[in-house]
C-alpha cells in the first residue's frame, strides 16, 4: 500500500493532546497542504486561520464549555468525560473560514489539513463544535479576531502531539460501497 493510502487508513480522531507546541515548519507544511486543496473553478472561497495563541484557545474553550453547560447537557457531559476541554488541549487550531455556499470546498480543505497532519505524525481531529465559540457571550470578540470580513466559520481541525500516538482509526465499513458495471 502506498504512503498516501497508508496515511488515510491509519488516521484517527485524536481527542487528547499533550499541549506541546507544533513546530513551525510542520504548521507551515500543513498550511501549504490546505491551500493546495482543489475548489470549484479554482475560486478558493476560503481562508485558513492558524490559531496558536494558547490564551485565545483556552478562552474560546472555556466560553464554549460554559455555553454547552447551559444549552446542551449531553454534549457538555461528553466533553467532561473526555477531559473537560472542547479543544482537548490542542496547541494549534486550523480554522477554515469560507464564503457563503462553499461547504464542499471547505470540506476538501479540512480533509487536506487532517491528512497532512497525520502524515507528519501529528494527532488531529476535525472539530465542527468550534463554531459554538462564536455563539457565546464573547462570540463577537472571537469573530473580530479570527474571521475576516465577508467570511464565516466553516470548520476547524485541531492539531498537536497526541497523548496516545497509537490511536485506533474507525473501522472501514465496505458495505457502504456499491460497484456498478
Amino acid at each position: 500500500m502506498n504512503e498516501t493510502l497508508q496515511t488515510m487508513k491509519n488516521r484517527y480522531s485524536c481527542r487528547s493532546f499533550t499541549g506541546e507546541a507544533v513546530a513551525q515548519e510542520e504548521v507551515k507544511a500543513i498550511a501549504q497542504a490546505a491551500v493546495q486543496a482543489p475548489s470549484a473553478m479554482n475560486l478558493q472561497p476560503w481562508k485558513i486561520v492558524v490559531i496558536q495563541d494558547k490564551a485565545l484557545i483556552e478562552e474560546m474553550d472555556a466560553a464554549t464549555m460554559e455555553l454547552l453547560s447551559r444549552e446542551d447537557k449531553a454534549a457538555y457531559e461528553r466533553f467532561l468525560n473526555r477531559g473537560g476541554k472542547l479543544f482537548y488541549n490542542a496547541p494549534c487550531i486550523f480554522a477554515i473560514v469560507k464564503k457563503a455556499g462553499s461547504d464542499l470546498d471547505c470540506g476538501i480543505v479540512t480533509e487536506n489539513i487532517a491528512l497532512a497532519a497525520s502524515s507528519l505524525g501529528l494527532g488531529n481531529v476535525i472539530c465542527g463544535m468550534a463554531a459554538m465559540a462564536f455563539a457565546t457571550k464573547k462570540g463577537e470578540t472571537f469573530k473580530e479576531r479570527i474571521i475576516p470580513e465577508g467570511y464565516e466559520f466553516g470548520m476547524s481541525v485541531l492539531v498537536g502531539h497526541a497523548v496516545n500516538r497509537e490511536g485506533a482509526p474507525h473501522e472501514a465499513d465496505m458495505s457502504k460501497v456499491t460497484y456498478i458495471g
